[in-house]
């Protein structure tokens, strides 16, 4: 799969997830998730994320890929309550690629520890 179809199928459920807003929570999970706010989003992502790691460690497959699509359905749903697009993040991650993720790591401690 080439990098727009990657992105591209994240970016068209993001615009799916912002849609939601608009809909009715008896006709929408998704808006029923929004309409919770921020500590129902982060509540539910981490159930998922549990579930994610739990059938890292133990199922297979299939199994992996279900839940990680659930994970990533989760985050931008969080994301969104949040006002945060999907972009940005994407920028964040391109600007690290390239990078050791151990030089990127600490690259941000010190970051944090100089401005805070």
């Amino acid at each position: 799969m080439n990098q727009t179809n990657e992105t591209g199928i994240l970016n068209d459920l993001a615009r799916t997830i912002a849609e939601r807003r608009a809909v009715s929570s008896e006709k929408s999970y998704t808006q029923s998730l929004l309409a919770g706010g921020p500590s129902k989003c982060a509540k539910k992502f981490g159930e998922e994320a549990v579930e994610f790691a739990l059938a890292v460690a133990s199922e297979d497959r299939d199994g992996v890929t279900a839940e990680a699509a659930d994970v990533l359905y989760h985050l931008l749903v969080a994301l969104e309550v949040r006002d945060v697009p999907l972009d940005g993040v994407l920028a964040v991650l391109e600007s690290r690629m390239g990078r050791s993720g151990h030089d990127e790591k600490a690259a941000r401690t010190v970051a944090n520890v100089a401005g805070g």
